[in-house]
């Protein structure tokens, strides 16, 4: 009886505790302050009065604070330009990227990659439902992975600092704000697939609607529709039907493309996407989602780079290409490569078709790179970074 009566004293005392530590939390200005590792981060979230002050009286935030290593990589990486030339439209998309609705602490992370929503919602950067999306990981001796737009990858390094407005997390690179399919594709070998994309556009533009019932660009669509998925064969299937491809009839091409595009409620992301899914993709048929031996497959293609972000969704490489004429096709583990569905053969000499369609200027972007690379140019679409009028 005696010990009963000392229970509300000590739960007073833990009550107590609890407030004097909520008081003793830092506030976002105090925090940073203390962080001398965070000063260039502070000084520019600080110029962004409106964010700044929009992340001061926020309940349930994350913010992602690239050190004052990852400022000093600025120079070397695509962003450079913008951040040197003060372009503030596109600076303030990148800061927008780095804050997280919602408190998310790196225990929060596992083996499997989850997609968390961010501030960038201007459609002049992005065309993702609820705002541009950070993938997250927790690899092996429990680092902690962010990846972005082009491949890039920042890697926590110091987590967990508690504000009265939420959490924030040090990382070592800044985020990259993805940008569109044109832009992304030779950043990951995917030549072909772009310019074969460039190649059906023209060709659908100036054909009869009544023949192909699409007449927007496919180029267009693909780089600016919301919440696409785009299975994407890589330049080796390009390759290994190569001339098959080039002799086929554009609008015939254009349908093959479509049925690797699934414009759906939510962008598939590999966490989206659990086995037995079925996709409706742009051409109207259906593609499967096969989980077996620990490999993601779609119909009988194997996906060989997932989760790889774009400015409207994202896109996944497969080792074949997927045929309209065979929705049913299904996945077979035990062989590296499935046949091609589509028969055909290479052109002379391995040429790897389509890749002289992509628009002028089109490079690759990394924004690891040690040596300086191009801002965002090549041909302009709504989802490209753009400087400031």
């Amino acid at each position: 009886m005696r010990y009963s009566r000392f229970v509300p004293f000590a739960a007073l005392l833990s009550l107590h505790s609890q407030v004097f530590a909520q008081d003793d939390t830092k506030d976002l200005t105090q925090l940073l302050q203390s962080q001398k590792n965070l000063s260039q981060f502070t000084a520019l979230l600080t110029s962004y009065g409106d964010i700044y002050a929009n992340l001061s009286f926020q309940s349930g935030v994350t913010i992602l604070a690239p050190n004052n290593d990852a400022f000093n990589k600025i120079p070397y990486s695509s962003l450079g330009p913008a951040f040197e030339a003060n372009q503030s439209q596109i600076v303030r998309s990148v800061l927008q990227y780095h804050i997280l609705p919602g408190i998310h602490r790196s225990g929060s992370y596992n083996g499997s990659f989850s997609f968390d929503q961010t501030w960038l919602q201007n459609a002049s950067y992005t065309n993702v439902t609820g705002g541009q999306v950070v993938g997250g990981v927790q690899q092996a001796g429990d680092v902690n992975i962010y990846t972005s737009g082009m491949g890039s990858r920042s890697t926590l390094v110091n987590p967990n600092l508690a504000f009265t407005g939420g959490v924030v997390h040090v990382i070592d690179t800044f985020l990259m704000p993805p940008a569109n399919f044109i832009q992304s594709a030779p950043q990951f070998n995917l030549t072909a697939a772009g310019g074969a994309i460039e190649n059906a556009s023209h060709g659908c533009l100036i054909a009869n609607s009544d023949v192909y019932p699409f007449d927007s660009s496919l180029a267009d669509y693909v780089n600016t529709h919301p919440d696409l998925t785009v299975f994407v064969p890589n330049n080796a299937a390009f390759l290994a039907l190569g001339s098959t491809l080039q002799s086929m009839p554009l609008q015939q091409l254009r349908h093959l493309l479509d049925y690797h595009i699934v414009n759906a409620s939510t962008v598939g992301y590999s966490s989206n996407l659990p086995n037995g899914t079925v996709l409706r993709t742009h051409s109207g048929q259906n593609l499967t989602i096969t989980f077996a031996s620990n490999s993601l497959f779609v119909n009988q293609a194997r996906v060989i780079q997932q989760d790889l972000l774009i400015a409207n969704g994202v896109m996944h490489i497969i080792d074949n290409f997927l045929s309209p004429d065979a929705p049913s096709a299904t996945a077979n583990p035990e062989v590296p490569t499935a046949p091609p569905l589509i028969q055909g053969t290479s052109l002379s000499e391995n040429v790897v078709p389509f890749t002289s369609f992509l628009p002028t200027g089109v490079t690759s972007f990394d924004a690891n790179s040690a040596t300086p690379t191009s801002s965002f140019g090549g041909k302009q679409h709504p989802h490209e970074f753009e400087e400031e009028k």
